[in-house]
């Protein structure tokens, strides 16, 4: 293998790297999105409910009592932590999106000059055609 095809050939394994990191860093906060909005939702439904109404927590198989404010305190941690992972996730993923086109770059450059020093060795020798001879 030439040098010129191991360099495209690296260049492309790191292109196809940083997309997966890409697409994992958008899963992530995709699912994070996802547990924020359940969040509000329920941060919602607390709002809704009146001072005598009982708040029941799923642990396995059972439902326990919880006090009100222990189950508030709870969702605005969940809240504050889902908004702290969300703002790590968004530089990552913007220098991810820089970082994909810096090496898409890369490529499209060696592309060409891998064309153009194809087109000057295949001009060397008189254009390629035979030319026609009179007899």
């Amino acid at each position: 293998m030439s040098d010129l095809q191991v360099k495209m050939q690296s260049l492309s394994e790191d292109f196809t790297k940083l997309q997966k990191e890409l697409q994992e860093a958008i899963t992530s906060r995709q699912k994070l999105e996802a547990q924020m909005q359940e969040n509000l939702g329920v941060q919602k439904e607390f709002g809704q409910l009146k001072d005598d109404e009982t708040i029941y927590k799923l642990i396995g198989p059972v439902l326990l009592k919880q006090e009100r404010s222990d189950a508030e305190s709870t969702v605005n941690g969940r809240l504050e932590f889902i908004r702290k992972e969300i703002s790590r996730l968004e530089p990552l993923i913007e220098e991810t999106q820089t970082k994909i086109e810096r090496k898409k770059g890369e490529i499209i450059q060696l592309q060409t000059s891998a064309q153009q020093a194809g087109a000057g060795a295949g001009g060397a020798g008189g254009g390629g055609k035979p030319k026609a001879v009179a007899a």
